[in-house]
């Protein structure tokens, strides 16, 4: 898994205050798929409870089938829960159809009508609802230029490239004035240089509308950019959820610091001055609840190690380096046998970056995080 920095612009971003009632909620919402015939019933969603303020921007992040998509399209009244509830404002919506909910939904796959234009494309909401040729014309024209589509709005689907279709998609969703935009993987199908682009674009319209968002996506990097929270799934349940800094620096377990960048997991016991694992002593600061030989894991992300060619430390050898632009990462094997991942910065890779050059790490004590100690995936 390739190393990630939490973006400026999601770090410095203030979290929105939660005053009073949630926006959009749900609260112990329960999924179950299968059944006797299909060998037992397996949880999709398990007891999920996720409340998010008005105007704040949360993404759902995790793996193929941590039920991230289930939880949207029951969000969007696609999927009927077995059980809980969501509300919208403060309003159990539950029960409502889709089309009542004031939510705007953008699939995976677009979804767009391949027979209509862009203009209709975006307008079909408003059709629906009869609105008036001149209010449906106006409204278009709007979300047209929000987008920067408004020079392509005759233009059918598969005259469009995949950003495009995008944001007709994005348009569309946006047409009936929702509450609440739903967004599950919208950017998957996009190459790399266009994904960035267009996710940028993204979250400036979403700030400029003010719409309370709910993000799906299995790209960490696309998580942490976009996000005011980012909530990490697993097993259908949330396992932890807070800013980007905090999911990244702060991990809550060994699985979080394994998805959401790169780490080195340290398991052994608590000594003075840091972790004992098996002879290697890994500088740790350690709250006052931790006791002398307690079980410990800890985690030390590949920026929180430093390099020397000579000194204390955990001595080792270069096996390979990879040269990433700013930084070089470098896979170190110790004397002990033990594998360790660390970025040194490229300027300063040529003095120890070498295959087979003899290195010294030191791990920054002060960076280090605890997490409940664990059998790692």
């Amino acid at each position: 898994m390739i190393e990630l920095a939490v973006p400026a612009a999601a770090a410095e971003r203030p979290p929105l205050a939660m005053t009073g009632r949630p926006h959009l909620a749900v609260r112990d919402i329960v999924k179950s798929y299968g059944g006797k015939s299909y060998g037992g019933a397996s949880r999709a969603v398990d007891g999920v409870t996720l409340a998010l303020a008005k105007g704040e921007f949360v993404t759902l992040l995790g793996d193929s089938g941590c039920g991230k998509t289930t939880l949207l399209r029951i969000i969007a009244g696609f999927v009927r829960p077995d059980s809980g509830q969501v509300t919208r404002g403060g309003q159990d919506v539950t029960e409502t159809a889709p089309a009542r909910r004031r939510m705007g939904f953008v699939f995976q796959s677009y979804a767009l009508f391949p027979t209509k234009t862009v203009a209709d494309n975006i307008g079909f909401a408003l059709a629906i609802a009869a609105r008036g040729r001149a209010e449906r014309e106006q409204r278009i024209g709007e979300l047209a230029r929000l987008v920067e589509m408004e020079r392509l709005l005759e233009r059918h689907p598969h005259e469009l490239s995949g950003g495009q279709q995008q944001r007709v998609a994005l348009a569309r969703a946006l047409a009936s004035d929702p509450e609440v935009l739903l967004l599950d993987e919208p950017m998957s199908a996009l190459d790399a240089r266009i994904r960035v682009k267009l996710r940028n674009e993204l979250r400036m319209i979403i700030d400029r509308l003010g719409i309370t968002t709910l993000y799906v996506t299995h790209d960490q990097e696309e998580a942490l950019a976009l996000s005011d929270r980012v909530a990490v799934m697993r097993n259908g349940r949330i396992e932890q959820i807070g800013t980007p800094t905090e999911i990244y620096h702060r991990p809550c377990s060994a699985f979080v610091a394994q998805f959401v960048g790169t780490s080195n997991l340290v398991e052994g016991h608590a000594a003075a001055g840091g972790v004992d694992a098996y002879g290697e002593l890994w500088p740790m600061a350690f709250p006052t609840d931790i006791r002398p030989r307690q079980p410990v894991m800890a985690v030390y992300r590949p920026e929180h190690i430093a390099v020397a060619c000579e000194g204390q430390g955990l001595a080792g050898r270069v096996v390979s380096s990879a040269f990433l632009g700013a930084v070089v990462r470098l896979t170190v094997t110790l004397d002990s046998g033990r594998t360790v991942i660390v970025d040194c910065p490229s300027h300063q890779a040529e003095r120890f970056g070498a295959r087979g050059a003899s290195v010294t790490l030191i791990p920054d004590a002060e960076r280090a995080v605890l997490v409940p100690a664990q059998a790692l995936s």
